[in-house]
């Protein structure tokens, strides 16, 4: 792996985990540190999609209030790559929360795309939906 790629994935990967973690519990703080306020930042989400930092933030906001627990996630990488002051992962996300009062078990297809800005990684871009397969989940979020 590249050494560019294989520090920015050291660095960004715990960050990104516990991003998911923590909106799984309700607390959108991390998500809100991980993300880009500047624009363009665009998401296309399973279940929200935006585009600008005055259009996401609410939602953000919004969507962490479905989530009232979690009892685990993990992301499977497939690819990723960083050069320069651009970077990317593709994976799955496999979690167990509880969303909109019950108990959800899903895997969602992600892609992000980073921006470095003053030295730290953020989020610009979020692709997620759901694989073709998804019939293995016992509910979705």
């Amino acid at each position: 792996m590249q050494e560019e790629t294989a520090a920015f994935l050291a660095e960004i990967l715990p960050r990104q985990r516990d991003m998911t973690l923590a909106l799984h519990k309700g607390d959108v703080a991390p998500r809100i540190a991980l993300w880009s306020h500047r624009n363009p930042v665009t998401l296309f989400g399973a279940h929200i999609s935006g585009a600008g930092w005055a259009d996401l933030e609410p939602k953000f906001r919004r969507e962490a209030l479905r989530f009232t627990g979690s009892t685990g996630s993990e992301f499977e990488l497939v690819a990723a790559g960083a050069s320069g002051s651009l970077a990317y992962t593709v994976g799955l996300e496999h979690s167990s929360a509880v969303v909109d009062g019950l108990p959800a078990v899903y895997t969602m297809r992600t892609t992000h795309v980073y921006r470095r800005e003053e030295g730290i990684w953020r989020i610009i871009h979020r692709h997620s939906d759901l694989p073709a397969d998804s019939g293995r989940r016992s509910r979705e979020p």
